[in-house]
């Protein structure tokens, strides 16, 4: 019997990476975890990765699409007129009020660049690629600061779960922005 053509496999071997650790943590995952997640032949997720971070690379870089996207996309930061500080809050508040385990899942890959090298390449890229998006509102220093504020937030946000407060985030964006002049 020959093999069948299935060029959707890899994306959904991803997608069933991202099911597992969400359910059972990065300790969870391992090939043969993923292909009974995904409903495919343990060889074709070494056939498409051949170690865990390969595949951890792909699962980091699709979950990092989430806030970056609603950044990139947000028309209020494209208006120069537009509030930056207030907006950036406002994103930050939509995002940490989705479902609270896509943004757990997030952070627990972004994470894992702690203890896996090969991840951090894309935490970096995710890093760079959201403060060359707000640059161009402000200058690289000052963007790169916000988006270490904006990590900052959400994480204690995500660890003590305490209550996001907008205000509290506009604020201290405003703060940042105000040494670069920007309100």
């Amino acid at each position: 019997m020959g093999r069948r053509y299935d060029p959707e496999r890899r994306q959904r071997i991803i997608d069933a990476a991202l099911r597992v650790v969400a359910r059972s943590g990065i300790a969870g995952l391992s090939h043969r975890t993923v292909a009974a997640e995904a409903d495919v032949p343990l060889g074709s997720t070494t056939y498409h990765f051949a170690s865990l971070d390969e595949l951890l690379v792909a699962a980091l870089r699709q979950a990092n699409e989430g806030f970056a996207a609603a950044v990139r996309d947000s028309g209020a930061l494209a208006d120069p007129a537009a509030d930056v500080a207030q907006e950036l809050a406002r994103l930050m508040g939509e995002w940490l009020a989705g479902e609270r385990t896509g943004v757990e899942l997030e952070y627990e890959l972004y994470l894992a660049a702690l203890r896996r090298p090969a991840l951090r390449p894309v935490a970096a890229q995710w890093c760079e690629g959201l403060a060359d998006i707000l640059a161009r509102r402000t200058d690289p220093v000052t963007a790169r600061a916000l988006v270490a504020l904006m990590d900052g937030i959400c994480l204690q946000v995500l660890l003590t779960d305490v209550r996001y407060e907008a205000e509290y985030a506009r604020e201290m964006l405003n703060r940042v922005l105000a040494g670069n002049g920007v309100d």
